[in-house]
């Protein structure tokens, strides 16, 4: 019993980890429809968007505060942000163009995707998918006649089957009663019909079809009656000239998923521009803490210097205006720390807004505590300007984008060229035709005798191909000026070079961001060094004028001008460190490094 539960309980482990790791649906394909062959024919559910907060999210908060890191703060972003969360919402319609396009139809674009106008010649409205009704079927004919063939080409990339059923009931008036004996002939007609169909990427289609209809007649001199006619039909075509090969029939479901491809890039290119804004939020916060910090420090400073002037001022070593003056450089650094302290909730309330489904859920009783401390200058956070910018062509989302948009724009051009042909159609037909029904003889004796017969005589028949019809031919058409297709060519080739001129003009624009971006980094780090030597220079030199002051050799208010100076510089201390930590990040972005892409 204990080794049963225990295989049960290994079962229920492992069947809870598979379902944990499947993935999102994939709109692509379509479901296995065997032995369930309804579900072509279903609605599909689509997940409902979750609007609440990611639990890993929500882990992160404890007593009211939400510690954060950089790293945590990219995965909160990622999961919660509403603009990454539509952006890849959008790779889902890419998904469904590509299951249209394997079905014959043609993609229906999206956002940032442009389908050529001139892979639509001959396909407006529709994709390569052809006629694939039922037609017109007649019963047998008194008389027998030639008569020429068509081919036409039926189907979708789907394959269809199509059933058709109709009774009907025709009393037709005559001229003669040579033929059927009467002068009006009433038929009653039951006729159902059944096709298959389906067309090929290489240009080819096939057609198989299934006629049968049963007629009574009031004719007489009928050899069956009622009579079973039936047919059996097959038919294929060929494209040979224009609409050949599977480059030409393939061309929408290669447009397809360059579509993905652009829309996934998309999503990235979202990502990385979120996730710059989020980590800017970021140390826009930590630096506002910092200057809390300089504030608070600057307010002991102010404090302790006015609690000194008092006791000097009892002591009768120091008048009431220096008082005055160190009791109002406290309350100009109260001010201060009172400013810092809003300007820290504003930052905490723009760096929320970046990482929450549900804004007010955490908007409110929650504080941000970020993790992270500004960064100190490095000498590797500097690249090599030729690194960063091979690095930046291969990464960044805008050129990925661009390169598969050029692909799409090669397709349009093979196309215009296969349009330039003339049409050569290829077709052959193999019928096979059966009819029996119910025989009607007079016996020597004037005895009337009924010989019955029907559906499995005539499929017999059709086995044997007792009555066949085999035809082939072909069809060729020629558009003399071909100016249609010679503008659509013509058409397919300039907005090709304006893609490659649009991919260019990025390219030269991702440069210069780049370079931007390492310009910005050199004089930011700059900036840090020097920020930093200030702020030691004005501790000392606070240092050394509240010596003087415990001598004599100063005043008061000469310890307060050091003491601005020493906080202005600290304050600038911190600005120059964020603008370094938001040097890196735009480094980062400008090399599309903040969400790598794919490799695979």
């Amino acid at each position: 019993m204990r080794a049963r539960l225990a295989v049960m309980a290994s079962l229920f482990c492992l069947f809870g980890t598979a379902a944990a790791q499947v993935p999102g649906p994939d709109y692509s394909r379509n479901p296995e429809w065997f032995p369930r062959v309804y579900r072509p024919y279903t609605v599909r559910k689509v997940p409902e968007v979750q609007f609440r907060n990611s639990a890993s999210l929500l882990d992160l908060i404890r007593d009211g505060k939400l510690r954060i890191s950089l790293a945590q703060l990219k995965s909160a972003v990622k999961d919660n942000n509403l603009g990454i969360l539509s952006s890849n919402l959008m790779i889902s319609y890419a998904d469904t163009d590509l299951l249209r396009s394997r079905g014959g139809g043609a993609p229906r674009g999206g956002a940032g995707v442009q389908i050529p106008s001139s892979l639509f010649a001959s396909a407006i409205g529709a994709g390569v998918g052809g006629y694939s009704g039922l037609g017109s079927f007649s019963g047998a004919s008194i008389s027998g006649a030639a008569s020429q063939v068509f081919g036409v080409a039926r189907g979708s990339y789907d394959p269809s089957i199509s059933i058709g059923f109709s009774l009907d009931r025709t009393v037709t008036p005559l001229n003669t009663i040579v033929v059927s004996g009467l002068p009006q002939v009433g038929t009653t007609s039951l006729t159902l019909q059944t096709r298959y169909s389906q067309a090929f990427t290489d240009g080819a289609s096939l057609s198989v079809a299934l006629n049968t209809m049963r007629q009574n007649s009031d004719q007489q001199f009928l050899l069956y009656n009622p009579d079973i006619y039936s047919q059996f039909s097959v038919s294929f075509t060929q494209q040979l000239l224009n609409g050949f090969g599977s480059k030409i029939g393939r061309r929408f479901v290669e447009v397809s998923k360059n579509e993905t491809k652009i829309m996934k890039e998309n999503a990235r290119l979202q990502i990385n521009t979120v996730l710059a804004q989020a980590e800017n939020a970021y140390w826009d916060l930590v630096a506002a803490r910092d200057n809390v910090r300089v504030a608070e420090r600057s307010l002991e400073v102010a404090q302790r210097l006015l609690d000194e002037n008092r006791q000097k001022e009892e002591l009768g070593a120091m008048s009431g205006l220096d008082v005055i003056t160190a009791d109002s450089e406290l309350a100009s650094r109260q001010l201060d720390l009172i400013n810092a302290r809003k300007t820290l909730e504003l930052r905490e309330v723009d760096l929320k807004g970046y990482i929450s489904r549900d804004l007010p859920e955490i908007l409110g009783p929650v504080a941000i505590e970020a993790a992270d401390i500004l960064p100190d200058p490095k000498e590797g956070d500097i690249p090599k300007l030729g690194e960063a910018l091979s690095e930046a062509m291969s990464g960044r989302s805008e050129i990925l984008q661009g390169e598969a948009n050029l692909l799409t724009q090669d397709i349009a051009v093979q196309y215009g060229k296969n349009l330039l042909k003339p049409t050569l159609l290829f077709f052959a037909n193999f019928n096979s035709s059966g009819l029996y029904g119910n025989q009607i003889l007079t016996a020597p004796n004037g005895a009337v005798i009924v010989l019955p017969g029907g559906l499995s005589q005539v499929y017999h028949q059709l086995s044997l191909w007792r009555s066949p019809e085999y035809s082939v031919g072909f069809s060729f058409s020629i558009n003399i000026h071909n100016g249609a297709a010679r503008a659509d060519s013509f058409r397919a080739k300039m907005e090709r070079q304006q893609a490659e001129t649009g991919l260019q003009n990025t390219r030269n624009g991702v440069g210069l961001e780049v370079r931007k971006a390492i310009i910005g980094l050199v004089q930011s780090k700059a900036q840090v060094e020097a920020a930093h030597e200030a702020v030691r220079l004005s501790a000392e030199t606070l240092a050394a004028e509240e010596a003087k002051l415990q001598e004599g050799a100063s005043t008061p208010y000469n310890v307060i001008l050091r003491q601005r100076d020493l906080m202005t510089a600290e304050v600038a201390e911190v600005q120059a460190r964020a603008n370094y930590a938001k040097a890196l990040v735009e480094r980062d972005r400008s090399m599309g490094m903040l969400e790598p892409p794919s490799r695979n």
